[in-house]
């Protein structure tokens, strides 16, 4: 049976809502890369070069690419979703990175104070997990709550 004119069938329904998640999935993925280098880079250049504690230079790298990250999801990976503007978007968009970054934060301290590990490559590869499980939290919250679909 043929969908009547004008009205998508099941299909193709389908097929478009998986190009959308592909779409979002990818940009949102080059996104987190670039911004994971940004990190990492920025993390090792605080703590081994700088000589700043590891909970400082997190919260430091953190704060540079969260603001980065905003405007690249913002004008690419969900750049077809509703328009709310930067008032809205951002601050939602930086309290999820915040709650993500308390996370971070709770483990990197376990880590280095609880367990007594200072070592660079230890501390890295922790703030490495805290990413991955970060970036879960923040896909489904910025679909959610900051780029929310078009009505």
């Amino acid at each position: 049976m043929e969908a009547a004119p004008g009205i998508p069938g099941i299909k193709e329904t389908v097929r478009g809502t998986w190009r959308v998640l592909l779409k979002e999935l990818s940009a949102f993925g080059v996104v987190g890369a670039i911004n994971f280098a940004l990190d990492v880079t920025i993390f090792q250049l605080m703590y081994a070069v700088v000589g700043a504690d590891a909970l400082v230079s997190k919260i430091v790298s953190t704060s540079i690419t969260t603001t980065t990250a905003y405007f690249m999801h913002r004008h690419w990976s969900f750049s077809h979703r509703a328009r709310t503007g930067l008032r809205r978007e951002y601050p939602i968009f930086f309290a999820v990175n915040a709650f993500t970054l308390v996370v971070s934060l709770a483990i990197l301290w376990i880590v280095q104070y609880r367990l007594g590990q200072t070592d660079t490559l230890i501390l890295q590869l922790t703030n490495v997990a805290t990413i991955a499980v970060g970036t879960a939290i923040r896909f489904t919250a910025y679909k959610r709550w900051v780029f929310p679909s078009r009505a």
